[in-house]
């Protein structure tokens, strides 16, 4: 599970230097030098005659100062994004560099990548469409016209684990790759409570009804911009069958016989493995 490193602290006032560590984007794609990936000062990235399009400050760690880096995107066909870099950058998701960079570096990159991408968005005012202000003293857009103001968004959704005595209800994403299951999830409305959201997205994914709510914890999720609040909770009734517009399919499995599980960088995995170790102390 990543999350943010010990001793991060943020600061919205520094400035990209040589000697600053650059989180460098192309849209939501990382950039790292294949041969040697993880956190490196922006010059050598200047060397290789990058262009900064958009900055901004993150925070510092362990006395080093982190910056968001935004290169332009020239336009590919079809409206993608074409991505020329120097040789020996590569350009990749964030979940491609799993296991690849190290977590503290990917952690600071998942804050790299909303700030960026808020960024990006909200270059004009969403009420009138005058072009937007970075308020210079804190994470802001402030339109000079109507003086509608604008943080990063972010956006709630619930994880839940349900059991049935030893059994773990886990369902497989409509997006999934093929065999990984895992727990149940799905966005807040307008109005409910976490709790709320739990019960209702439960019941319409797979008509189970649930019980004794239980806190686990919580993770920054940049893709584009969530915050997943994990749950564990207890089978309450209900015929289980898959909705086939929320899952490709959802079972009951027992810890003797779990099917591919999600990666060790997402809350969901830690959710099961914790219950699983519950499970195992009786």
């Amino acid at each position: 599970m990543i999350i943010t490193p010990p001793g991060f602290e943020i600061a919205i006032d520094l400035v990209l230097d040589d000697d600053a560590i650059a989180h460098v984007f192309v849209r939501d794609s990382l950039v790292q030098f294949s041969d040697s990936p993880g956190a490196l000062p922006w010059r050598f990235y200047r060397e290789l005659g990058l262009v900064p399009e958009r900055v901004h400050s993150l925070g510092v760690h362990e006395g080093r100062r982190h910056v968001a880096v935004g290169l332009a995107e020239p336009p590919g066909e079809g409206g993608r994004i074409r991505i020329d870099l120097p040789h020996g950058l590569a350009a990749q998701n964030l979940r491609s560099w799993y296991g690849v960079v190290d977590d503290a570096t990917l952690a600071i990159g998942m804050r790299a990548v909303q700030v960026l991408e808020w960024d990006r968005t909200h270059r004009f005012c969403g009420a009138c469409g005058t072009p937007t202000h970075q308020d210079p003293n804190e994470r802001a857009k402030r339109c000079p016209s109507c003086g509608l103001t604008v943080y990063p968004r972010i956006t709630p959704a619930m994880m839940v684990l349900v059991t049935r005595g030893r059994e773990l209800l886990l369902g497989r994403g409509i997006n999934f790759p093929p065999g990984r299951y895992s727990a149940l999830a799905g966005f807040m409305e307008a109005g409910e409570t976490v709790e709320d959201t739990i019960h209702r997205e439960v019941f319409e994914e797979t008509n189970v009804q649930v019980k004794d709510l239980r806190y686990f914890g919580s993770q920054s999720w940049p893709f584009p911009n969530s915050l997943m609040l994990a749950y564990f909770a207890e089978y309450a009734g209900g015929d289980m069958r898959a909705n086939p517009t929320e899952l490709a399919d959802a079972q009951w499995f027992t810890p003797e016989d779990l099917p591919q599980l999600p990666p060790r960088m997402s809350i969901s995995r830690a959710l099961i493995e914790a219950r699983l170790a519950e499970l195992r102390a009786g």
